[in-house]
């Protein structure tokens, strides 16, 4: 389990400001739904690990990354 005020401070690698919730064993971005796994009480924040949104076949297809408000690598 996170605690409360880790995840107070953390916030959506991708657009930098979208506030994450705590789901089962994972945080999940408020915004574009990008879901970040939990182990062994940390967080995995790494972008090319976290589980895309059903309807996202990947990162460029997020509603952020869409609008303009978000950039990703391309590597």
């Amino acid at each position: 389990m996170v605690s409360e005020d880790l995840l107070a401070l953390l916030v959506c690698p991708v657009d930098q400001k979208s506030p994450l919730r705590h789901e089962d064993d994972s945080l999940v971005c408020t915004r574009c739904g990008l879901r970040f796994a939990i182990r062994d009480e940390i967080p995995n924040m790494l972008i090319e690990e976290a589980e895309l949104p059903p309807g996202c076949a990947s990162l460029s297809d997020l509603e952020c990354v869409k609008c303009g408000q978000a950039k990703i690598d391309a590597k």
